[in-house]
């Protein structure tokens, strides 16, 4: 069956009224050179929204004067939260703790490179009164990125479609309106390796797209390299579907079949009176045969345990260090960051909000 021929689920749309609290959720890493431009045009679009807003914004340990611009930030509006991570955690986590802290009725996922444009929300906000609970961006032109990345793309998110997850929206980064009740499902669900999309995605509720140009960075270097991108396919991929294993014995058994064509071959080769090399046509096939399947299979197994080994530790998905809003009183010292973080302001969230526990607090069983 074709990806487009597949059933979609018919909701019944509930038209609502704009949320009492709309939540705007940014992890920050070394975004010092973006942050004053963020600031500014994001103040100035919160203050047109027709509804209050707030403003949380995840410091995930830069190294950069972030921090610093960050609190300035809180400081000065009331509508800021920072949220300041121990170490850095990446940016699927660093998210994650962004929507566990955001108390609105409707929350938004954005990067602080200004490549997502903040007008958008105005149109997700439309689709949200309609009575969607998911409006992601679907990016229709990509200024600013190589042909190799906008190919890489696009391989990705077809690949994710066809073999692990066909609900998968295509073109569709991390930039998103979700409703108070899907973002309540999205949190109770504390796997360890994250894959936001593919979550918000399994979810379900009735989901829509908006359409628009991404832009350039405004600023600084992506902070996203073709490394990481590799490593959040790759989680995708094991995080949502047991292809991969299915894949491995694919491959397994091809390499066997090649095993099998050269012993043909060789027997073939001993009947018609040609020359074979004594020993190589066995130590061919005993390798092909065994070597390869075997490591192949046992190689892509060892990572699921490996995630299995991971996700039963039951570590804390990420530590708050602090957090600075326009009523804290806390001096954040660039010069102080190595220092121990205060018991009363460290504070874990590896379960649902209700069980958050102190830092003084095991969390063995």
């Amino acid at each position: 069956m074709r990806l487009q021929d597949r059933p979609v689920t018919r909701y019944l749309l509930q038209p609502r009224g704009y949320p009492v609290l709309l939540s705007i959720v940014i992890p920050i890493y070394n975004e010092a050179q973006s942050l004053p431009f963020l600031r500014e045009r994001l103040t100035g679009f919160v203050n047109d929204l027709p509804c209050a807003a707030e403003i949380v914004l995840v410091n995930d340990g830069s190294s950069d004067a972030s921090i610093d611009l960050l609190v300035k930030w809180a400081k000065a509006d009331a509508r800021v939260k920072v949220f300041n991570l121990a170490r850095n955690f990446g940016h699927q986590l660093a998210a994650t703790a962004g929507l566990d802290q955001a108390t609105g009725q409707a929350v938004v996922l954005m990067d602080a490179d200004l490549q997502d444009p903040p007008e958008v929300i105005l149109d997700m906000l439309e689709e949200y009164r309609r009575g969607y609970d998911v409006i992601y961006g679907r990016r229709i032109a990509r200024a600013g990125e190589t042909s190799f990345k906008r190919l890489s793309a696009w391989l990705f998110y077809r690949m994710m479609r066809l073999l692990i997850h066909s609900e998968l929206p295509a073109d569709v980064g991390d930039f998103r309106l979700v409703s108070r009740q899907c973002l309540d499902a999205v949190c109770s669900m504390r796997e360890t390796h994250r894959f936001l999309r593919g979550m918000i995605a399994w979810v379900g509720f009735p989901q829509t797209a908006i359409c628009y140009a991404r832009n350039r960075r405004v600023a600084g270097k992506t902070a996203y390299p073709l490394r990481k991108m590799l490593w959040l396919a790759w989680t995708a991929a094991v995080s949502f579907s047991p292809t991969p294993l299915r894949l491995s014995f694919v491959l397994g058994f091809l390499i066997a079949a090649i095993g099998m064509l050269q012993a043909v071959n060789a027997v073939v080769r001993s009947i018609l009176g040609l020359y074979v090399v004594p020993g190589w046509s066995s130590l061919i096939i005993v390798t092909c045969l065994i070597g390869g399947a075997i490591l192949v299979s046992i190689g892509v197994l060892g990572e699921y345990v490996g995630r299995i080994f991971e996700a039963v530790k039951e570590r804390p998905l990420y530590v708050i260090a602090s957090q600075i809003d326009h009523f804290d009183s806390i001096d954040v010292d660039p010069q102080s960051q190595s220092d121990p973080v205060p018991a009363q302001l460290a504070f874990f969230s590896s379960r649902p909000l209700p069980e958050r526990l102190p830092a003084t607090v095991s969390h063995e069983k």
